[in-house]
């Protein structure tokens, strides 16, 4: 349970600095539902068939699933005051597929005096890094 009472500032914030994982275990059901949200309705998101076709061992985490998974976790990290700027250079570097579980990271890369604060995020599963990008947060003084 996240604790939203809890405000991290640009002075806690220290460069090099891991920020809290965040983890999922991905089912079919979690796929159908985030893909039907979203109106993703391409059968690689819930047919295995059609996915094995395209090289994947099984139905595969669309897009926004990623982002929004990197989007939680960085805001359950900056708390309710902080500002999600941007993510960015977003990079898939293998399939996230049905029995994976897939775990969300970051580490902080530079601050700045405005309060901005760079980061490297990425998301992996039990064998490899699967997805990387970079975010940009804005956090009180």
């Amino acid at each position: 349970m996240v604790d939203w009472s809890r405000q991290i500032t640009l002075d806690d914030v220290v460069v090099g600095a891991e920020i809290p994982e965040i983890f999922m275990p991905i089912t079919l059901q979690r796929l159908v539902m985030e893909a039907g949200s979203n109106r993703d309705l391409s059968l690689i998101h819930h047919d295995r068939e059609v996915a094995q076709s395209t090289g994947a061992t099984d139905a595969y985490m669309n897009t926004f699933f990623i982002i929004g998974l990197f989007e939680r976790m960085l805001r359950e990290w900056m708390g309710t005051r902080g500002r999600l700027k941007k993510i960015g250079s977003l990079q898939m570097k293998s399939f996230n597929v049905v029995g994976d579980v897939v775990y969300c990271r970051g580490k902080v890369t530079g601050k700045q005096d405005d309060g901005t604060v760079s980061l490297d995020i990425w998301m992996e599963n039990e064998e490899r890094v699967t997805v990387t990008a970079v975010a940009e947060v804005v956090l009180p003084s």
